[in-house]
């Protein structure tokens, strides 16, 4: 089989993001790289980085109306989890976790007629910061950040190709680590993660019903079945 998109491999860049958006020119364009020195995350956020790690960024035009695009952080997070080990967990909307510990994060932008998602993972770190983590115990070698970059894109891609109203929602849920906990969101929101909607938003429960949240900075404080440290801010 072709492969589904053109690949562009570096040991180091800026960003895969801009390169990704830079050069696409209708067909899928995946860029990768080991490093990257101007890396963000979502909001603008800048993203730590693990001594052995990947950043990969695809851009593709894609079918999906604008008003579905909300749904491929979390597709892409589903796509996260095909490629890795060890069954990590989703931190709603764009986060993969495991232990409470950031090992990924997702970023995906939309242009006039096309998107591009990123996903910066830290294969190994011997030493990581609080509330950051790695997929690997060991250092996993020079070749692993490529194949994983190419699982993840083609899975991505698979996804995308099916309509926005197919997306697995409830493979989504079991992965979700958010429900079931309390949670804030700007500027002052708070109550407790209970489903997800069809269209990706998360649905929490407050003292006034049931609260709709799409966007804006979230994070959980703890979990109700259990004392738990409070994950990193998304």
């Amino acid at each position: 089989m072709d492969t589904p998109y053109a690949l562009v491999s570096f040991e180091e860049t800026a960003s895969t993001q801009d390169d990704a958006r830079r050069r696409f020119e209708g067909t899928p364009v995946l860029v990768v790289a080991r490093r990257q020195t101007a890396g963000r995350g979502r909001g603008g956020s800048s993203w730590e980085t693990a001594p052995r790690a990947v950043a990969v960024s695809l851009a593709v035009a894609t079918d999906w109306p604008p008003e579905a695009w909300g749904r491929i952080p979390l597709i892409a997070g589903l796509s996260a989890l095909e490629c890795l080990p060890d069954g990590p967990k989703l931190k709603w909307p764009n986060d993969v976790v495991a232990g409470g510990r950031k090992l990924a994060g997702i970023l995906v932008e939309g242009f006039e007629n096309f998107v591009v998602a990123g996903l910066g993972i830290n294969l190994w770190w011997n030493d990581p910061p609080v509330d950051y983590g790695a997929v690997f115990e060991s250092d996993p070698g020079e070749t692993a950040h490529l194949e994983i970059a190419r699982q993840w894109g083609a899975a991505l891609l698979r996804r995308l190709s099916t309509s926005p109203d197919a997306w697995d929602r409830d493979e989504y849920v079991r992965a979700c680590v958010t429900l079931g906990r309390t949670i804030r969101w700007q500027p002052d929101g708070s109550g407790v993660a209970e489903g997800i909607a069809g269209d990706g938003a998360l649905l929490v429960r407050t003292a006034d019903g049931v609260e709709r949240i799409t966007g804006g900075e979230v994070f959980e404080i703890r979990n109700l079945e259990a004392d738990s440290e409070p994950i990193d801010e998304q």
